[in-house]
Formats: C-alpha cells, sequence, structure tokens
C-alpha cells in the first residue's frame, strides 16, 4: 500500500506493548472477531456469517455506524447491479483504467484489482441479506470525470430512505448524524443537489415538495425514516440483527492476543473489567482512524492539523492502528486524511461541498489570491491548501469570499437564503461581513490590494463564462454543484452586490485514510510483506486503495465494504 513520508514511524510513546503468548480467554469465542461497527466491519460480520461463520462485532462507543452513520453514505463500487439497473454505461476496462489514474502508481495493482473484482458481489451481497435498497445518484459524476476511464454520469449509488423503526429498541443506539436533521426527514444526496440552489429553483421546489410529502406519508403509516449514513448504517445493522450476529457495544479494543505469531483473539474492557475473547480463525481490524487521536495527528500529520476540525466519529482514536503497530505491522498514508475545506463553526466544523461551487464566490489566501478551482473535489482542494502554506503566503486559513447576491439565492452552511447568518458565527470568527471589498480585507486579515485585484479579475471571468485561471467549470464534477440557471458557466458569477461575506476555511476533514497496510486479501503485513496470520484490517483502520486521491462520492465507504467483504472471503473460504 502507499506509504507517506511518515507512514512507518513507530507508534506514539506509552502505546503500551502486545499481549502475546498463551491467553486465557475469559469471555466467549467466535470465529471472527470484528472490531469496529461503521460498514466495513458490519459488511464483513454479515458475509462471515453468510457462509457459516460465528461472528461478534465490537464497538468501543455506545452507539453502532461510527462514520458511517455520519456520513453522506454513498457508495463507490462500479459495475454493480444497481448501476446496471439504472442504465449506467460502464466496462470493467474503464474502471480500471480510471482507477489506475486516479489511485496512481503508489497503490499496488493487486489492490485496485481486488476492489474491482469484489465491489459487485459484495453488494449483491449486502442487498439480499439486509432490508437496505440503493439507488444510482443521477450525475454525481467521479470527481475526475474527464481523467481516463472516468464518468461524466458518475457511479456513485445510495441508500433508498430505510425505515429505522425495523430496528426497533436498536434504533436509539444508531450513532447521530454530522448534521442533525428534523426528526423523520429524510434528505438524499439526489435531493441535496437541489436544495442547496434556494427555493427559487424549480428543482429544489420539486425536490422541497418531495420530502414534504414523504414525510407526511411516513408519519401516517408510523415509519421512522432515514436517509444517507443513516440509512446506510440502520440497513447493516438490520441485516445483524436477523442473521443472529451480535454488536457488543462499549467494548473498546484495548489489544490483539497473539499465540505462535498468529493472531488468536482480542483483548477488550467489558462491562467496565477487561476481558479476552477468542477468535478460532481471525480479528479484523476495522475501528475507524485517528481522527480524534491529537498526539498521533501531530506525530504523522502537517500542521496545522488536528481533532477540532474533524466530522469523524468520536471513537476513532487510532486504537486499531496501533494494536497492528505493537505487532510490527506495515502501515501506509498516515500523512493524509479525507481532506475537506472546512467552517470552524462553534458547534463543529461544517464541511463545504456545493458552497464552493455556486456562482458568485471566491476563494483566497492570505495574500487576497486565488491559489485553486473553487469546485474542485475537496480532497484536493486541501492538499493545495497545505501544499502552498507558508508564513509569507498562507493558505491556512483560506477565505470563501462572497457578496449579497450569492447569499440571496443560495443556501449557505445550511441555512436558507436571505437568512441572516447568526451572530453566534460572527463571534466566533468564522464569518465576517462589511460594506466593501477593502474593509471586507482588513476585517479578515488579507491583502487589500490582492483581494480587490482577484476580485476584478474574477469578474472578468465570470462575465466571459471561463475561468482563465483555474479552469473552473470546465469539468462535468465543478458543474455538478453549479447553477444551471448560470450561463455560459454554471460556477461562475460576478461579486458586485454589497455588503460581501468572507467565511473562514480550514482543512477539515471526514476521517484519517492512513492505517495498516492491506494486501489484496484484506491481510495486514509486516514491513517485508510477510502477511500477520490470522490479522486484517478494511475501512479507514487501513491504507486507502485510493491512495492519496479520491475516486468519486462514496470513494471511502465502497471499497471499506468491500475489503470486509474480502477479509470474510478470505476468513471464512468454504461455507459451512
Amino acid at each position: 500500500m502507499a506509504t507517506g513520508p511518515a507512514a512507518d514511524r513507530p507508534a506514539p510513546s506509552g502505546a503500551g506493548s502486545t499481549q502475546s503468548g498463551a491467553a486465557e480467554f475469559d469471555c466467549a469465542e467466535f470465529d471472527i472477531v470484528v472490531a469496529g461497527s461503521g460498514a466495513a466491519g458490519m459488511t464483513a460480520a454479515l458475509t462471515a456469517a453468510h457462509r457459516g461463520a460465528t461472528v461478534v462485532v465490537l464497538e468501543k462507543t455506545g452507539s453502532f455506524g461510527g462514520s458511517t452513520a455520519r456520513s453522506g453514505g454513498g457508495i463507490w463500487a462500479p459495475g454493480n447491479a444497481v448501476l446496471r439497473r439504472a442504465g449506467v454505461a460502464d466496462t470493467p476496462e474503464l474502471a480500471r483504467s480510471y482507477l489506475a489514474e486516479v489511485a496512481g502508481e503508489d497503490v499496488p495493482a493487486e489492490l485496485r484489482d481486488a476492489l474491482l473484482e469484489h465491489c459487485a458481489a459484495m453488494l449483491d451481497l449486502v442487498l439480499a441479506t439486509t432490508p437496505l435498497r440503493l439507488s444510482w445518484v443521477p450525475g454525481y459524476a467521479d470527481y475526475y470525470p474527464e481523467a481516463p476511464g472516468g464518468l461524466a454520469s458518475g457511479r456513485s449509488i445510495e441508500p433508498v430512505p430505510f425505515n429505522g423503526s425495523a430496528l426497533g429498541a436498536e434504533l436509539a443506539r444508531l450513532n447521530a448524524p454530522y448534521l442533525p436533521v428534523p426528526r423523520g426527514v429524510a434528505i438524499t444526496q439526489a435531493d441535496y443537489r437541489w436544495l442547496a440552489l434556494g427555493p427559487r429553483h424549480p428543482r429544489a421546489v420539486l425536490a422541497s415538495v418531495k420530502i414534504a410529502g414523504r414525510l407526511a406519508r411516513d408519519r401516517l403509516l408510523g415509519q421512522r425514516m432515514l436517509s444517507l449514513g443513516q440509512a446506510l448504517a440502520a440497513g447493516l445493522r438490520a441485516g445483524l440483527l436477523a442473521s443472529g450476529v451480535p454488536v457488543w457495544l462499549d467494548c473498546p479494543l484495548t489489544d490483539l492476543v497473539t499465540s505462535d505469531g498468529r493472531v488468536t483473539g482480542v483483548r477488550v474492557t467489558r462491562n467496565g473489567e477487561p476481558a479476552a475473547i477468542r477468535a478460532r480463525r481471525g480479528v479484523l481490524i476495522a475501528s475507524g482512524g485517528f481522527e480524534r487521536n491529537e498526539p498521533m495527528r501531530r506525530q504523522y500529520q502537517r500542521a496545522p492539523a488536528g481533532t477540532d476540525w474533524t466530522t469523524g466519529a468520536a471513537g476513532n482514536t487510532g486504537d486499531g492502528i496501533l494494536a497492528g503497530l505493537r505487532l510490527g505491522a506495515a502501515t501506509g498514508l498516515m500523512d493524509d486524511a479525507w481532506w475537506g475545506p472546512s467552517i470552524p463553526l462553534p458547534r463543529g466544523p461544517y464541511f463545504c461541498l456545493a458552497e464552493r461551487s455556486l456562482p458568485g464566490c471566491v476563494l483566497v489566501n492570505g495574500a487576497g489570491r486565488r491559489f485553486v478551482n473553487e469546485s474542485a473535489p475537496y480532497v484536493d482542494a486541501v492538499h493545495a491548501m497545505y501544499d502552498g502554506n507558508t508564513a509569507d503566503n498562507p493558505h491556512i486559513p483560506a477565505w470563501l469570499v462572497f457578496d449579497q447576491r450569492y447569499r440571496d439565492r443560495y443556501v449557505f452552511a445550511g441555512l436558507p437564503p436571505r437568512r441572516p447568518l447568526p451572530r453566534r458565527w460572527y463571534a466566533a470568527g468564522a464569518v465576517f461581513r462589511a460594506p466593501d471589498l477593502g474593509k471586507l480585507a482588513a476585517a479578515i486579515g488579507v491583502d487589500p490590494d490582492g483581494l480587490a485585484q482577484t476580485v476584478a479579475r474574477f469578474n472578468e471571468f465570470a462575465r466571459a463564462g471561463r475561468d482563465e485561471e483555474f479552469r473552473r467549470g470546465d469539468s462535468a464534477y465543478d458543474r455538478y454543484y453549479g447553477d444551471p440557471r448560470v450561463r455560459p458557466n454554471p460556477n461562475l458569477a460576478p461579486l458586485a452586490r454589497a455588503p460581501f461575506y468572507a467565511a473562514k476555511i480550514v482543512p477539515g476533514d471526514l476521517g484519517t485514510k492512513g492505517g495498516l497496510r492491506t494486501d489484496g486479501r484484506a491481510r495486514v503485513p509486516r514491513p517485508d510483506a510477510t502477511p500477520i496470520p490470522g490479522l486484517y484490517a478494511a475501512g479507514n483502520a487501513s491504507a486507502s486503495v485510493m491512495g492519496h486521491s479520491y475516486a468519486g462520492a462514496g470513494a471511502t465507504i465502497g471499497p471499506a465494504m468491500t475489503f470486509g467483504y474480502i477479509a470474510a472471503l478470505d476468513l471464512v473460504p468454504q461455507s459451512g
């Protein structure tokens, strides 16, 4: 797997020592122990149970779903049955070319091939063993649709709204979403694209009517509908319930147990007491990344990075990665994350999607200059922030600058158009407002001449409909979150109507993307590439098959589920 510059440093001091040798397994025995109840862990458990193994899922916190439950719930899995039924034109050759281009040479072909070989079958099994239903997100382009094999129509699918009442009492233990929504309101990714355009847009009105109708029907029927990552996590959990797979909450992994060099179990804390669980076939680490571990972020990642700007699950402190490191496991991509430009609001970071692409805004650095295509894939936007950040020309924080017309037209950070931005946002220094660009520049501490020149030049591009500096709007991905009413370029409009606004932009993330290296069978190797017997990894606890990039919406969850599935196939090679 790919490695970053800090990928194979030793674990932070005080991490503990490996528990090895014969152990007294005083808690229980299963064929397979899965650490982590996100999409990777639950998919692996479903697969193992389907093939006749006994399996338990361990969850560190008091709720299941991990970062999956907080996510958009998208799944990137080329060639699957949902895409075929939707008529998406794709071939294995196109998908292979695209993934090779996006992931790059740092990711072994073995891993890319394993993902593409198994992702469709994984989804077939999930659909057969859970009540989940999935649908294509129309037009949500791959993040690099113009690259070889990229699709402007997109390969992303998402959960159909799911009736959480099917979980019974277990629904109360579903991890909370990243952004709160009114109870029972189910908004899909396909809905969000249009809702961001504000109520004046006909498609936004249609989406609102559809959501209201869905809510009225669900309340009449007494249903509790879930969408996005909430639907995905709940649907997988329902499959585990039907398969008789236990999920033990408040049961953190504290270490791995080995015997004669093989991983044979785990040490945990259960009911407040230390315990050991035997894993007759092996252990899957699917416990998430280390985005909530401040020392690890300082050790492995560039400053400024920390726990304040992540939307990852609260339990993601790298426990599984550290346990693997104590066994001498190889790691990769520890310097990277699923980055995204974010606004540090008082109640937590807001991960910007549509806001950067809508016409009438520019992203500038401390010199008041643009430095990236505002509509670029969010990982690329943050890489540009880090790569160009210097003391003389700071890119962190950056500033998303927009005018009153932008604010009157579009939803911003969840707020409807025209609604005043909350005073607490201003008080926290997350947003600023001024009657002209000069006063705005003074308020946010950027060069006033630089900002004025940048906006003047950008306005010329907007009026011409072509961004000569960063080609914003050229890609089908850019245009997905643009405003189709604005022509000739749905991503460009002048900043001309006072007052002007600036939102602070920091390098937030959905979670870290580095962890234990894996091979094409999801086995965890040592640095010399020899597998550690009995140890597997998937999801954000493993180094991503995407390398330093991101193929499309759902390219976190789709591979996580697929490598969880692959691990179960290897652990349980035959049914029965």
